[in-house]
């Protein structure tokens, strides 16, 4: 028996764990101490009337012989057709047109970005941008693929464009990207669908976050660029979207355009999921269906404004102290350059030590993450609040 010794090259420990530990031991020290997090990007808003009432519904619908759901469709991995008509429609809102086979609902887009790939060789160089969510970075890691990085800066705005200089065979996009907030706008997705195509690379679009963007210029979606069919794959998800971080549901497109060495990536990606993932529960899938009615959507833009006004929050705290930032308009998060040059993990300390705010810092993400850090707007407007008076407060100074 032999383990997968790339597991070694990890770091002992995953971000956020690292940041739970050292607020943990910081409130053990200081019981007497509130302690506001604007770390970790999980949700505090209920789920939409319209998805718990038709959760409620599957649930009914569960406890009777003539309704009752075992696995899902085999003809869709295991989505039903109410869920992936409501998905094709928001698409079609974007100006895209997708078939329901193209499409494959999971249990959230972080599981697929790792899953996804087992349709590649481990022979391929991936390309990621630095600083970049972890997951792209750990999972490629683990299978022992060489990874490059593409250069975010506070010069480019976070936003990297294709080097010709570099050859990669699956790019990492996230836009709004997480950490830093920063979103391309369609005509630079353009550019990035004519490099993946030049190199015969295939591109993996995270839109986790694209129900924030208010930009018109900005994509929500890869495939409103010309020739993306040819090159990308799109993961997505309602946990921000529509609150589902505690339900897991996410859906992943892969075309059926998508061909390399006259091999269709969606039939890869079928065959892979129909032997290792039985499907996402029939309540779960109900429940997501209803998000994109007409209803829910009305009813998720209210969540989703609530979560804008503390982004609105943060980026005016900033603003008055002159702080230089991104994000904060088109996404949740806010990346924020450390003042007084201040190192990502000397300044959490600095702030949870003398102001009692939790954010996550830079350089967990990335070389390139060193000097800065992110605080998420999914936390209450009242902790929000109170975060940025205290902010203000002892920054101000």
């Amino acid at each position: 028996m032999k383990i997968n010794e790339h597991f070694l090259d990890l770091k002992d420990s995953y971000l956020f764990a690292t940041v739970g530990r050292k607020t943990a031991e910081y409130k053990r020290a200081h019981p007497d101490k509130e302690v506001i997090r604007l770390s970790i990007g999980d949700v505090t808003r209920p789920l939409a009337p319209a998805v718990i009432a038709a959760m409620h519904k599957a649930v009914d619908n569960m406890s009777r012989t003539e309704t009752f759901k075992g696995y899902g469709p085999d003809q869709y991995c295991y989505a039903y057709d109410e869920l992936l008509d409501t998905i094709l429609a928001s698409y079609a809102r974007k100006g895209v047109t997708l078939e329901k086979g193209e499409v494959f609902v999971s249990d959230g887009a972080k599981s697929d970005c790792g899953n996804i790939l087992d349709i590649f060789s481990v022979d391929n160089t991936v390309l990621v941008p630095d600083p970049v969510y972890p997951v792209y970075l750990d999972t490629n890691i683990m299978a022992g693929r060489k990874v490059v990085f593409a250069d975010a800066n506070e010069g480019n705005g976070f936003l990297p464009m294709p080097d010709e200089r570099v050859q990669a065979d699956i790019i990492y996009l996230c836009s709004p990207n997480n950490p830093t907030g920063a979103a391309y706008t369609c005509e630079q997705l353009k550019a990035w669908v004519d490099y993946a195509r030049a190199n015969n690379a295939v591109i993996l679009y995270d839109a986790a976050y694209e129900y924030f963007v208010t930009d018109a210029r900005c994509a929500r979606s890869i495939y409103q660029v010309e020739g993306a069919k040819e090159c990308a794959i799109e993961l997505c998800s309602y946990s921000k979207t529509a609150g589902f971080t505690g339900v897991r549901c996410g859906y992943t497109i892969v075309p059926h355009a998508l061909v390399r060495k006259g091999t269709s990536l969606n039939k890869l990606w079928a065959r892979r999921q129909s032997t290792k993932f039985n499907g996402v529960s029939y309540i779960t899938q109900m429940g997501a269906a209803a998000v994109f009615t007409e209803e829910g959507e009305r009813e998720i833009a209210e969540n989703i404004g609530y979560y804008r006004e503390n982004a609105k929050i943060i980026s005016d705290c900033l603003d008055s102290l002159g702080i230089w930032y991104t994000g904060g308009k088109n996404s949740p998060y806010i990346w924020l350059k450390c003042p007084n040059g201040m190192k990502s993990w000397d300044f959490f300390d600095y702030l949870l030590e003398n102001a009692q705010v939790v954010g996550t810092p830079g350089s967990g993400f990335g070389a390139n993450g060193e000097g800065f850090f992110r605080l998420t707007a999914f936390g209450t407007h009242e902790n929000t609040r109170r975060a940025c008076d205290r902010i203000r407060a002892l920054l101000g100074k």
